[in-house]
């Protein structure tokens, strides 16, 4: 089996596990929950009139595919939302291209052979403002590291996988401020 075949087999079993844990009511229910505070299991339970052994199994689902964390102390679980794999769970659903590049080539050059990009310049500087018609800002990670060199400057020397990604307005906080006389 290549390693090719085994990056596949690894993201098509993320993909699965992830789909599954999200294909219940209930396990969205607590995802939700749990996006407001941390909770234990049994107040989980209880929020979701079930029993402990059944909010149990939902919750090894949810751990299986990585959108919550379970902290134990002593006999006690605390649950808490896995914030960054959570936010990076639908990364596995952007499609995969491979594209041949001669040593020494920016990543704007590759870029350009797996997609349609413009780019316009900014404060002296060319920059991606869209991707296959998709405006917005882009950052991207190289082997899972994020990176700050723009893509004229970050030069290809090896073999490398690239994760492309649009900023999107994700909410972190929902802030309602009430403002007293």
């Amino acid at each position: 089996m290549s390693v090719e075949d085994n990056i596949n087999d690894v993201i098509e079993s993320r993909f699965l596990k992830l789909f599954y844990a999200l294909d219940s009511k209930t396990r969205l229910k607590m995802i939700q929950s749990l996006h407001q505070n941390e909770k234990h299991i049994s107040e989980l339970a209880r929020e979701q009139d079930i029993s402990v052994p059944v909010a149990s199994k939902h919750v090894s689902i949810l751990e299986d595919a990585s959108l919550i964390e379970r902290h134990i102390y002593g006999k006690t679980h605390v649950l808490e939302i896995n914030n960054k794999n959570v936010a990076s769970s639908l990364d596995i659903l952007a499609p995969t291209k491979t594209v041949k590049i001669k040593k020494g080539s920016c990543l704007l050059d590759a870029l350009k052979e797996a997609a349609i990009i413009e780019t316009k310049k900014r404060n002296g500087i060319e920059q991606v403002i869209a991707t296959n018609g998709d405006e917005g800002f882009y950052i991207y990670e190289m082997n899972g590291e994020l990176h700050n060199q723009t893509v004229q400057k970050c030069i290809l020397t090896d073999d490398v996988t690239i994760i492309w990604k649009k900023l999107e307005p994700i909410a972190k906080l929902r802030l309602n401020v009430e403002v007293e006389d």
